[in-house]
């Protein structure tokens, strides 16, 4: 871990807060717990038992992994519907084919990102290609779910594949973090991404010992988690460590520190920093369904049970089942 790296940070445009920026406290820091999906992948639940007043307008996020496959264990997920809301799937290292009811699908890799955007609703796959099942190795990323609001929740699906080589790049002052912009803007600089709600996905990696403070959108909540190694989060260092979310408060820069002694497998503090435009509007959410009421959420299982948000292909010859997230 990662994929996307340089050889110089130095070499990259640099960010910083201004001086006068307002630091962002820290109001709390939670530990994911661990659990599996789809067919028996391992993830963390980077934002269980955190208030959803401080998550929107995101909704969850699971670390995939970080795992190494023997040959024939890698897993994915089987059909399942989504509606009413956008995934984002970015993979650090393996490989994922996806696929949907409606013709979309590709496969990402080392540094890719797939954006969907549910939407009305579709029957979507996710999958290790059978070269990797045979192989195993290593898989590990991330996937992120944001809410629509609802003038959009009925919208056309669609699909954004974000290369690797598209994610923006930038560095601090001292060349101690290299930032990946994956959506959104930062300090001028844009990510390739683009949501219907305005955010900002970043991945740094931090040196040990180094220190990343960012300007912040003041109308953005303010997130950081963990990935990979130890440090601190806000002015007042909290500490912070694998599998951890800090929930920051409000203010126009945030602060993320790597300690200087790392664990033995990882070299430096890897943190995915969120921050979103929230949506202020009532949230109905169950398994695969995320809309504004129950009895909206009630209809959406009525369709797909009726089969108005899709058929599987037939060419694999298989059958959705029931709803996954």
């Amino acid at each position: 871990m990662p994929a996307v790296t340089v050889e110089n940070p130095l070499t990259l445009p640099r960010v910083t807060a201004p001086a006068d920026a307002v630091a962002r406290p820290v109001l709390t820091v939670t530990t994911a717990p661990s659990g599996f999906e789809g067919e028996g992948f391992p993830v963390r639940r980077a934002f269980a038992g955190i208030n959803y007043r401080h998550l929107d307008p995101f909704i969850m996020m699971d670390q995939m992994g970080e795992v190494e496959y023997a040959p024939g264990e890698p897993k994915g997920t089987p059909w399942h519907p989504h509606r009413g809301f956008e995934t984002v799937t970015y993979i650090i290292d393996g490989v994922f084919d996806h696929q949907d009811s409606h013709g979309g699908g590709g496969t990402i890799t080392n540094g890719d990102t797939q954006w969907m955007t549910a939407g009305s609703g579709l029957l979507h796959i996710e999958a290790p290609p059978e070269s990797l099942v045979v192989s195993g190795g290593l898989f590990h990323g991330l996937q992120l779910w944001v809410n629509l609001p609802a003038k959009d929740k009925m919208m056309a699906p669609k699909y954004q594949d974000l290369r690797s080589g598209e994610v923006g790049l930038l560095t601090t002052p001292d060349g101690g973090a290299l930032i990946r912009v994956i959506a959104g803007e930062l300090d001028g600089h844009q990510g390739p991404g683009a949501t219907h709600t305005p955010i900002t996905m970043i991945h740094a990696t931090v040196a040990p010992g180094a220190e990343l403070t960012l300007p912040w959108r003041e109308d953005f909540n303010g997130l950081a988690y963990v990935m990979a190694g130890r440090g601190s989060v806000g002015t007042e260092r909290r500490p912070v460590h694998l599998g951890q979310t800090a929930v920051f408060g409000a203010g126009s820069s945030l602060t993320v520190r790597a300690d200087e002694r790392q664990d033995g497998n990882t070299p430096d503090l890897e943190v995915v920093l969120l921050g979103g435009q929230p949506i202020r509007e009532p949230m109905a959410h169950y398994g695969p369904f995320v809309m504004n009421t129950r009895d909206e959420l009630q209809q959406a299982f009525e369709d797909f049970q009726k089969g108005r948000l899709g058929t599987v292909p037939a060419v694999h010859g298989m059958t959705p089942g029931g709803p996954q997230q």
